[in-house]
């Protein structure tokens, strides 16, 4: 195995048709629908880049800016964006196209932290991350800015730091009412 390959490496797309099984009530695709396509296609990518089974860890932030619709090509693109030691974060971009008219619209994109898995379920050493160009730096640079926001989210609002007299501001003017015991 490599001890680092580039983000083109591992880069994979899929198309895939949306059909009426797909829908909600609503009539539009599924957002569940979209967000297994789009793990379906973090997995494979984490996958071709590490040579290992891997598994998601998390995925950060998911939005729906658009909504998709039935008849609709739906495609998912995905990078690697970082690499830790055995962690990498794929960037998951989702676009529709309206096969009649050829408009496409961003629907959403999110990134997912996948981790590469061995015998026992043991975490595998990852290859690291070639960088080519300013795009690639970053996205690097982004993931690893949101990994650090994410520790720090975390152990500020864990349950042994966490005081409420210093959050009692955030409920003004929110459809909230405090009742504490």
């Amino acid at each position: 195995m490599k001890k680092f390959k580039t983000a083109k490496e591992s880069r994979l797309s899929i198309t895939e048709l949306m059909l009426p099984s797909h829908s909600n009530f609503g009539g539009k695709v599924h957002g569940g629908h979209i967000l297994s396509l789009m793990d379906q296609i973090a997995f494979a990518c984490a996958s071709k880049h590490s040579q290992a089974y891997c598994v998601t860890a998390s995925v950060n932030r998911v939005d729906f800016l658009n909504p998709i619709e039935v008849g609709e090509l739906v495609t998912l693109r995905a990078s690697i964006n970082f690499t830790g030691r055995t962690s990498m974060v794929v960037g998951v971009r989702v676009e529709s196209e309206n096969v009649t008219t050829g408009d496409t619209k961003h629907c959403n994109s999110s990134y997912f932290t996948m981790v590469a898995k061995g015998e026992g379920g043991k975490n595998l050493p990852v290859p690291g991350l070639i960088i080519k160009d300013k795009q690639g730096m970053r996205r690097f640079a982004r993931s690893k800015e949101r990994k650090l926001s994410a520790f720090k989210r975390d152990s500020k609002y864990d349950t042994k730091n966490f005081k409420v007299e210093e959050y009692l501001e955030y409920l003004e003017n929110e459809n909230v009412k405090m009742d504490l015991d």
